[in-house]
């Protein structure tokens, strides 16, 4: 997110951030518009695992919709001037729904690249190892999680305490409300899927998991985030 988005999002800079997807912050006068940003690949280019139909209901219309509603909902009041993660963290009802949303859905959408999955390497590698035993135990549990979360959500990969830990979130909810740093999610509602695999969530988590992942991202996310602390 540039001028929360105008730009291509790269795994790097999206990470330099951290938590924060808006690098840098929106000026507080004459504040533009949010916006929807660009995918970081083609729309083509996940198929089959994720379809070109579904880029067009799931980026183009359901997160459109979203970045629509939050300027709506801003327009004319101070929320105009402040960043995404600033509304995230002060709002609720309606605006943090939305506002939540287009950070959950900006953040999935670089989870992914096209050719991905298979395991991470170096650090990231090392972390899964410590915090989980191996990285088949993880993919068991982060496929579990996504699999039992019932009704509409998010399931997340995230640092906490210095720990990684595999949460749920339900419908617009996100690790930044919790004191958690987002290394990676998958969204599991069912717009997410159901063009592709109707109602076989266990496909598109399996899709996710063994052909999709951005692990780039994911190492990007988690050094950035010891960096931050310090460590």
């Amino acid at each position: 997110m540039l001028n929360l988005w105008g730009a291509l999002l790269i795994p790097a800079l999206l990470a330099s951030a951290g938590n924060s997807l808006a690098a840098p912050d929106r000026p507080k006068e004459n504040a533009m518009p949010f916006t929807l940003p660009a995918l970081p690949y083609d729309k083509n280019s996940l198929a089959p695992h994720i379809s070109p139909e579904t880029i067009d209901y799931h980026y183009g219309k359901h997160h459109q919709t979203y970045v629509n509603n939050l300027n709506k909902l801003t327009e004319g009041k101070p929320e105009a001037g402040k960043t995404l993660e600033e509304i995230i963290m002060s709002a609720s009802g309606g605006l943090f729904n939305n506002a939540a949303q287009v950070w959950n859905h900006t953040f999935y959408w670089n989870c992914m690249k096209p050719k991905g999955g298979a395991e991470p390497t170096g650090e990231l590698a090392e972390a899964i190892k410590r915090d989980f035993g191996t990285f088949a135990k993880f993919k068991e549990e982060f496929t579990n999680a996504a699999t039992t979360l019932f009704g509409s959500g998010w399931t997340w990969l995230v640092l906490e305490n210095g720990k990684l830990k595999i949460t749920q979130t339900s419908n617009a909810d996100l690790p930044m409300k919790h004191d958690q740093t987002a290394l990676m999610t998958l969204d599991v509602w069912e717009h997410a899927y159901y063009i592709d695999h109707r109602n076989a969530r266990a496909k598109h988590i399996s899709a996710f998991l063994d052909s999709l992942v951005n692990w780039d991202f994911v190492s990007a996310n988690l050094a950035a985030s010891k960096a931050k602390a310090g460590k």
